[in-house]
């Protein structure tokens, strides 16, 4: 996957709102990780969680409906 462009460390980041970007300055100090590091592994995080009971509705319909989808794939 393509790494972004690094941005100057004081340019806020796309879409965070001012109180939001310093927590994440303040973390990325306190860590001594780029806010850009710690965004992204926030994302992903919330992406895995959010994703888990997406995954899990459509491993409980390929289940239930698993005959269906094998005479569909004949």
């Amino acid at each position: 996957m393509p790494q972004p462009t690094p941005q100057h460390p004081d340019q806020p980041q796309p879409g965070l709102d001012p109180a939001l970007q310093q927590a994440l300055d303040d973390l990325a100090d306190a860590t001594g990780r780029p806010p850009e590091a710690l965004a992204r592994d926030a994302v992903a995080r919330y992406l895995e969680e959010a994703g888990a009971p997406v995954r899990a509705a459509a491993e409980r319909l390929a289940v239930a409906h698993a005959e269906l989808l094998r005479r569909l794939g004949e």
